[in-house]
């Protein structure tokens, strides 16, 4: 027996990466799983594979109306809703001053308003059945700051706020929304940044001395998505090999 037998979920940005990761573990846990993304080959090909328990539907997550549209595709597929996973986003190096606001909005519409859009979007479906996990993915750039991310990391800490107002709100809906706070995983999104992703890097010097997986973030997403989270709401679950435990030093 699944730990997500008979539940709905719905990931954004699940074609290639993290959401891809979580879409294959939540299948493998017992949910159908709406894939969604703009990357419309890539989400094809992985719904595919995954067989009937899996659906694409393109999404491009600052548009509201695809939002409802994806919401509603995965209702008439799958007889229903039960977990959102916002975890489409884009991440771009530049300083504040080199930062035009075209630039800036583009990041913070896509990882902060797609949070916003999603979470809204689901609201109406999992009230009614009065049972849902929303989880949204902010990052270790959303507790603390890091130059050249201005607008990563504005939108990354907005995620954590959007989180916590939601679980307030939603909670006598009986709809839990709670946050995963990733460090550096190796994704295609973290490659075309262009961050090193060599152990022999600047992740070496984490406390677990490696860049993450996202096969670690996807077992998360599955607790979280999961009655064994049951009472959790408006927290924030840390995954980042001890990057925000602190500073180390040859000892």
């Amino acid at each position: 027996m699944g730990r997500l037998d008979d539940r709905v979920a719905l990931i954004s940005g699940a074609a290639r990466g993290q959401g891809e990761a979580e879409a294959r573990a939540f299948v493998d846990e017992g949910a159908s799983v709406a894939v969604a993304d703009i990357l419309d080959d890539e989400g094809e090909a992985l719904a595919g594979e995954l067989g009937e328990h899996a659906a694409f539907f393109h999404l491009d997550v600052t548009d509201e109306e695809q939002w409802s549209a994806a919401v509603a595709a995965t209702v008439d597929r799958f007889g229903g809703l039960d977990i959102l996973v916002n975890n489409a986003g884009i991440l771009r190096f530049s300083a504040i001053r080199d930062t035009s606001l075209d630039d800036y909005m583009r990041i913070i519409n896509v990882n902060q308003v797609g949070v916003f859009l999603g979470m809204r979007a689901v609201i109406p479906t999992m009230a009614e059945r009065h049972r849902g996990s929303i989880i949204n993915v902010s990052s270790t750039e959303g507790m603390a700051g890091l130059a050249g991310l201005v607008a990563y990391s504005s939108a990354k800490w907005a995620v954590r706020g959007l989180s916590k107002v939601g679980a307030m709100e939603l909670g006598s809906d009986g709809i839990r929304v709670n946050t995963i706070v990733p460090g550096g995983v190796e994704t295609p999104l973290v490659q075309s940044a262009g961050i090193d992703m060599d152990i022999s890097g600047w992740f070496k010097q984490l406390p677990l001395g490696r860049i993450g997986k996202p096969a670690e973030i996807a077992a998360l997403a599955v607790f979280l998505a999961s009655d064994e989270s049951s009472y959790c709401t408006g927290a924030e679950f840390v995954a980042d090999g001890g990057l925000t435990a602190g500073f180390s030093v040859d000892m």
